[in-house]
């Protein structure tokens, strides 16, 4: 088939030129320019099959070069390895999965609100509950290194409530502020 015909089949009129043949053509003449070899696709029922190399137990002959599709979470584990972000990704774990790691009774009076280096801190809304968690935190240490892994998170630093604001509205003054004067 040469470049003049236009992409013309053969048992076609000359005004029923299919798109999608004649971009098939361009595409095959630029790579033939190119100097790109075709190759027959093999044929059903015909030669053969090619038996696939030992050890891939069913994959393609191209998953060992990197050429078969691989799956999101793969291609996400090998780039949180790759890049060495298997601490900030469990960091990211404990906060997402809290409720999960602590139990619900802990998680409904306990939140995680920061994490710096190897430590964790969480606010309870208690003081008792505070308390609590301090008294719990090795156990907690403990269960995070088996789930997480080992240094991931090494202290727990307990914050008790949030002392109240009474700062009122947009704008403040700095300083003491109103006091007393009554006597």
């Amino acid at each position: 088939m040469s470049s003049t015909d236009g992409g013309l089949q053969p048992g076609r009129e000359p005004d029923e030129i299919d798109a999608a043949q004649a971009a098939l053509n361009r595409m095959r003449e630029a790579a033939a320019a190119r100097g790109e070899v075709r190759r027959a696709a093999p044929r059903a029922g015909g030669a053969q099959k090619q038996r696939a190399p030992r050890g891939t137990r069913g994959f393609s002959q191209f998953h060992a070069t990197g050429r078969d599709p691989l799956g999101l979470g793969k291609v996400v584990g090998r780039l949180v390895a790759e890049r060495g972000w298997t601490s900030p990704v469990a960091v990211g774990s404990v906060m997402a999965q809290w409720a999960t790691l602590v139990g619900p009774e802990i998680a409904a009076h306990c939140t995680p609100e920061s994490f710096t280096d190897t430590t964790l801190h969480v606010r309870c809304d208690s003081t008792a509950w505070a308390t609590q968690l301090r008294l719990l935190s090795v156990s907690l240490l403990e269960k995070f290194r088996n789930d997480l892994g080992d240094g991931v998170v090494t202290s727990i630093h307990v914050l008790g409530p949030a002392a109240p604001n009474w700062r009122k509205g947009g704008r403040s003054v700095q300083g003491r502020g109103p006091r007393d004067t009554y006597g």
